[in-house]
């Protein structure tokens, strides 16, 4: 299982993926040397024709996290998040979030969750988990 998720890593598809992130079939993949460093990682990647930005960010209890960049309140503005530390702060309204609290908060100005997974070295994102977020873009 390992080599194939290694195999699928490989594989990009040109103008979709961003920094070290690589398209796999049905999702994405980052592999977690990239995102084990305490900062926010952002990502924008197309699905089905829509644009859908994210961020993930490991937290100081060592859960690698992932939201999308916009929240149910403030998303009109398409402003996003910023990192202050240990907060994800929202560019538009200037409420801070722990980051602890990412995937745990949601609703409000909360940094709105995506599904992830750990599998091997890599953090996998579904595309069907992406694509439930294109709202906000």
């Amino acid at each position: 299982m390992k080599n194939i998720l290694l195999a699928l890593c490989v594989i990009l598809t040109a103008g979709t993926a961003t920094a070290g992130m690589a398209e796999v079939p049905g999702g994405v993949s980052i592999p977690l040397e990239e995102i084990n460093d305490g900062k926010a990682h952002y990502y924008d990647v197309e699905v089905d024709g829509k644009d859908v930005s994210f961020f993930v960010i490991k937290s100081r209890d060592n859960v690698i996290r992932a939201a999308f960049d916009a929240c149910d309140v403030c998303y009109p503005e398409q402003k996003g998040y910023s990192q202050s530390g240990e907060f994800m702060i929202c560019n538009n309204c200037g409420q801070r979030f722990h980051s602890t609290r990412i995937n745990v908060v949601k609703g409000g100005c909360n940094p709105s969750p995506l599904t992830r997974k750990v599998a091997g070295d890599y953090l996998i994102i579904r595309n069907q988990d992406l694509l439930a977020g294109s709202k906000y873009f």
